[in-house]
């Protein structure tokens, strides 16, 4: 998890990756920290990482709290400046790894092969396994050095997922359109979740009008 605006997205696919039964390597990048306090006014601290992870994730992506009830045993905390961290080399086994959101900075540090802090690292790891990576990019407008930086993480193996919400699922309410976000990253990642209404080929579908 990186420092860009989009924390609502994080906590989707946190918690869709735990109803999945995936066991779960958690960083959380030090500006990172900071937007999720602004977002949300939680204090995520290394020392109560537990409390604070139940109790955003708990929360809605319009802040009301107890919405959603989640186990959070199948994740493991690393700190982001923890260099010695299992996920920063390449004999720990995982599946992939998932950046979300992606700031313009992550997605210059990963395609530069920049370490600077273990989310870095971890992903410099995981493209050189041949593992899946996925970035959900969370910018706008997107200069030419940031879509240079995108393409040189495409050509390396990762797949460029941006946080754009689509309407044709039907949204109701914020969380529909995070969870759709939530859902492709999910998609890209080969993780089964039910977050989103697929398309069906049908058009209408996904209208909602007065009666």
């Amino acid at each position: 998890m990186s420092g860009a605006s989009g924390t609502p997205y994080a906590a989707a696919v946190l918690r869709a990756l735990l109803a999945a039964g995936e066991s779960v390597d958690l960083v959380v990048s030090r500006a990172s920290r900071l937007t999720l306090l602004d977002e949300t006014g939680i204090s995520f601290r290394d020392a109560h990482w537990r409390d604070d992870l139940r109790e955003w994730l708990s929360r809605g992506a319009d802040g009301k709290p107890d919405t959603f009830s989640v186990d959070i045993d199948a994740v493991r905390h690393w700190s982001a400046g923890d260099l010695a961290a299992g996920p920063s080399s390449g004999s720990y086994p995982t599946k992939g790894m998932l950046i979300v959101p992606a700031s313009t900075a992550s997605v210059a540090g990963v395609a530069l092969g920049l370490s600077k802090d273990l989310l870095q690292r971890a992903a410099s790891v995981t493209l050189k396994e041949g593992r899946k990576l996925i970035v959900a990019v969370r910018e706008t407008p997107l200069n030419g050095q940031t879509l240079r930086h995108l393409v040189t993480l495409d050509d390396a193996g990762a797949t460029v997922v941006p946080a754009s919400p689509a309407f044709y699922a039907g949204a109701t309410h914020i969380q529909d359109l995070v969870d759709f976000v939530a859902g492709r990253v999910l998609d890209s990642a080969g993780v089964p979740h039910g977050l989103y209404r697929r398309w069906q080929g049908e058009l209408g579908g996904g209208s909602h009008r007065a009666g």
